[in-house]
């Protein structure tokens, strides 16, 4: 049977039971706001609303939960599943096997309007099917046609002359802290064979994918595999990328992860702690192998020696942000207790690949460079919020690091990995891009990419990131830095690049102390007219969702005209040097399916003294509201003109950006001053932060100070945004906190007040984001607070259990002592031993339809209605008692006296019985 959660709130309880009936299900009586409990967890009720379909409240052995239930099964994916209410973050839910079922566990979480209740993954709506496709039908303009870029004078996709060796070693498992079950330790090698010297090393990490299948075709989560059934060789679907670069003389190996993806449900940072521990668990062992190659397994003994101080990791999906955490704790150490892996740095990390990553904790490594692969059809990370790799290191540290974005139209999250891609998969695999109708995207258009085209392209891109990070050739550096240059054997994909770090001197990087005419200073992240977006159709990998929202701190600056020449004007607080740049790069956005947006480029410096630098030419990415093309287009203008004018190019105050076509709209995400070459990397002495996790009894009396635990280690200075949820309350603070000499603690205080009362548990968290001078690796934590009190004991006594048709059946359920939580058991309808029982016709039939979903005709008895789903009755905190009502109807039928029989049924925090007692009402014919 499937049980309301007993720690719902009350205000979606009633909801889902009463509204809109004339009869009431449930009359509570008037009370005030709920005592506080945390921000994490409110008892406060949610505005008015029944529950949409498809959305249920649940109870199992596991806890009271809000459940929603999927049409058909959601493939296990990397992005995480989140239930929101309107643009809210409810929690995270659980999935059952089915896939189709998810569960979040409540505990008097605060759901907020149930009618706003939505299902998002990556940024894509999961609960609305059939929407967005009747969206698609309408006229919409087509994406220009694009006109190639010139071939590179490099290009890193040809295959070079090594032959290639593959084998594949399995050693012991590992464990890791917070997973129960041991982590294999398994991967495929494939190298040069015949080359001289150690050679560069290429670490691949595949995403979260099911981890094990059957012989029925049924893909499976869950660690270890269930018997009959087997792993998902995820970690060989790279084999194509490996023997490309193993032909150019790298070693490369492709690790297995199943065992995390098997058990990362309830991790904070979605696995990726667990995900750096087994890439440093992996290069340890490569770094022994390299001083002892003896002991090397076969696979890596038939192939070169590795040179780990030229070591490359590619990422894909969660596993990019895998990598990213494994680069960051190679420069910095995790904290102990979290890592898995204890041992020393043995490796140098020279750059990462992320093909598609997810970015939960928006925390980059900002001095490694990366490359970043945005697919334009991704139907699983389809916010493309690994685009914070690049714009979340602007500022951070000294900027050598190159961090590129690479836009490639038509490719999908799968199709990368050969082993999640129908027809080459060993295992059930699918294309994640989830619509057949969109013109951009599905299968057969000309914007699609197939799936060997898709892997011939990211090939490709992946050996020039080798090649610029590792073997330092500038010549392919033109490929991913936004100069517009192709690499042929990408094939017929179409690239686009942008970057930030890598020489570029910042010029304009808006923020809120920028003044702005002409245009707007508008938020990344906001729900109100500040908006970038404010109803755009699709979105913008730039303006990816966080933790909250409004989120501070990410600007970018809008533009909307009906006439060309109404110029914007942007100055920062402070002036500019373009001094020892040759050009100015800008990324600017311009709406998908849009063509030659033209804008004439100005800056002007401190003594007033202007010069046009030339125009600028932006076409749309192909999109639709499926899809985040809302994506910046790296633009250049040489400064020349500014020489010529005798500029002084060391105190440039403003920057101006004038239309030449008719209308349209605009968004600029930064300017730069820009020159080729690819600088060395200097590591900068950046200190780390990490929030942990306390957990704490509430106790029977007194006030206790916690503190949420906030671990500051290393060097420098540098300063954090600090968010910290209020309590009862949806809003978040947020503050600036210097890190440096003297301050190297952050305090995030939490009063704990002890009583005797029963009460839910509760959190209060806290959050963080690096602005300058620091590296974050857990971004999140916070205070647990355990209720350590029993819940009141109930009983259900008549107020008018003798009634004449048309009137209701009411009991008061009462609590043995008043409680800080709302206190709730199940009522549920029995057969009736003796007598007629009340049936279907006997009750309010709206009432009958609005509880039950049930039809009062064919008449039956009342009890097979009332069993599942059922009434459910709490009491407010504060109050001792509440009534419940079953609304009668009076049928003008001679009948005799017919009666229903009740059972209230309360059951303790893991939703076990916990007492129950039985009622009987009657009901009579009118006189």
């Amino acid at each position: 049977m499937i049980r309301v959660p007993r720690m719902m709130t009350a205000g979606l309880a009633v909801l889902a039971l009463a509204a809109g009936s004339p009869g009431v299900a449930l009359a509570l009586p008037s009370a005030g706001p709920p005592p506080s409990t945390g921000s994490s967890i409110s008892t406060g009720p949610p505005s008015a609303g029944a529950l949409p379909d498809g959305w249920r409240i649940a109870d199992s052995g596991d806890g009271r939960q809000l459940v929603w239930v999927s049409p058909d099964p959601v493939p296990i994916g990397d992005a995480r599943v989140e239930f929101r209410s309107g643009d809210r973050l409810v929690g995270r839910p659980l999935a059952d096997d089915d896939r189709r079922t998810f569960r979040l566990k409540l505990d008097g979480t605060d759901i907020g309007p149930v009618k706003e209740l939505k299902v998002l993954a990556g940024g894509r709506r999961l609960d609305a099917d059939g929407t967005v496709d009747e969206a698609a039908k309408a006229p919409r303009r087509t994406a220009p046609q694009a006109v190639p870029f010139p071939a590179n004078d490099v290009d890193p996709g040809v295959p070079g002359s090594f032959r290639t060796v593959t084998g594949e070693y399995d050693l012991a498992s590992v464990r890791l802290p917070g997973f129960p079950a041991p982590v294999e330790m398994r991967a495929t090698v494939t190298g040069p064979v015949g080359a001289k010297g150690a050679r560069p090393l290429a670490l691949f990490l595949h995403g979260r994918h099911a981890s094990c299948y059957n012989a029925r075709g049924e893909s499976l989560g869950g660690w270890p595999c269930e018997k009959g059934s087997k792993p998902i060789p995820s970690h060989r679907g790279y084999l194509h990328d490996q023997k490309l670069l193993a032909s150019q003389g790298y070693v490369t190996v492709s690790i297995s992860a199943n065992g995390i993806n098997g058990q990362d449900h309830d991790a904070d940072d979605g696995g990726a702690q667990a995900r750096s521990s087994l890439v440093r668990q992996h290069l340890a062992r490569w770094a022994e192998w390299a001083d002892s190659p003896a002991k090397a397994p076969a696979a890596v003994r038939a192939t070169s020696r590795a040179d780990l101080s030229r070591t490359l990791l590619v990422g894909h999906s969660r596993g990019g942000e895998g990598v990213n955490r494994a680069a960051l704790d190679s420069l910095s150490r995790p904290p102990a207790d979290e890592d898995g892996y204890k041992g020393p740095v043995r490796w140098r990390i020279r750059g990462n690949v992320l093909i598609g990553p997810t970015i939960f904790g928006q925390n980059p490594a900002p001095d490694v460079p990366s490359m970043t692969i945005l697919p334009g059809c991704d139907g699983d990370v389809s916010d493309l919020q690994g685009q914070i790799y690049v714009d979340g290191t602007r500022g951070i540290s000294r900027g050598d690091a190159l961090q590129s974005a690479v836009y490639m139209v038509g490719a999908n999250h799968n199709f990368f990995n050969t082993e999640w891609t129908p027809g080459q998969a060993e295992a059930p695999a699918e294309d994640d891009f989830w619509s057949e109708k969109d013109p951009v995207c599905s299968p057969g258009t000309k914007t699609r990419l197939t799936a060997r085209q898709q892997q011939k392209a990211g090939s490709a891109y992946i050996a020039a990131a080798a090649r610029l990070f590792v073997a330092n050739d500038d010549r392919v550096r033109p490929l991913l830095d936004g100069s517009q240059r192709r690499a042929p054997s990408a094939g017929p994909a179409r690239v686009l690049t942008h970057a930030v770090g890598g020489r570029r001197e910042a010029a304009f990087v808006p923020d809120a102390s920028a003044a702005v005419t002409g245009g707007k200073l508008c938020a990344q992240v906001s729900e109100g007219a500040d908006a970038c977006l404010s109803g755009a159709k699709g979105s913008s990998p730039h303006f990816a969702f966080w933790e909250t929202i409004p989120e501070p701190g990410r600007y970018a600056v809008g533009m909307a005209w009906s006439k060309a020449g109404s110029a914007t004007r942007m100055s920062p607080a402070k002036p500019f040097s373009l001094k020892g740049s040759d050009a100015l790069a800008l990324r600017v956005i311009v709406p998908p399916n849009t063509a030659r947006t033209r804008l004439d480029v100005t800056i002007v410096d401190t003594s007033g003294r202007r010069a046009k630098l030339g125009g600028v030419l932006a076409d749309g990415l192909p999109g639709t509201e499926r899809t985040s093309s809302y994506w910046g287009r790296e633009v250049r203008v040489p400064l020349s003109a500014a020489v010529r004018a005798g500029l002084d190019l060391k105190r440039v105050k403003s920057l101006e950006l004038t239309p030449r076509t008719r209308s349209g709209k605009a968004w600029l995400m930064d300017a730069w001053g820009w020159r080729p070459g690819t600088p060395a990397v200097r590591r900068a002495e950046l200190p780390r932060i990490d929030i942990g996790r306390l957990t704490v009894k509430e106790g029977d009396s007194g006030v206790r100070d916690y503190r949420v635990p906030v671990r500051v280690s290393g060097k420098g200075t540098g300063q954090v945004r600090l968010f910290v949820p209020r309590q009862d309350s949806d809003k978040v603070d947020s503050r600036i906190v210097n890190v440096g000499p003297g301050s190297r603690e952050i305090v995030v205080p939490v009063k704990v007040t002890g009583n005797t009362r029963f009460g839910y548990d509760y959190a209060q968290g806290a959050f963080v984001k690096a602005v300058r001078g620091v590296a974050v690796g857990s971004h999140r934590g916070g205070v647990v607070v355990e209720n350590d009190d029993p819940m009141p004991k109930l009983t259900l006594t008549p107020v008018t259990d003798q009634v004449v048709e048309g009137n209701p059946l009411t009991w008061r359920m009462s609590l043995s002592e008043v409680a800080d939580a709302y206190v709730s058991a199940d009522i549920t309808g029995l057969p009736v031993s003796g007598g007629p029982e009340l049936s279907t016709l006997d009750v309010d039939p709206v009432w009958l339809e609005e509880m039950y979903g049930a039809k009062a005709a064919p008449e039956r008895p009342l009890s097979t209605v009332m069993s599942d789903p059922y009434l459910q009755a709490w009491v407010p905190p504060g109050q001792l008692s509440a009534e419940v009502s079953v609304p009668t109807a009076a049928d003008r039928v001679t009948e005799p006296a017919e009666s229903l029989r009740l059972r209230m049924t309360a059951y303790d925090r893991m939703g076990e019985p916990l007492q129950s007692q039985d009622v009987t009402g009657t009901v009579r014919d009118a006189p």
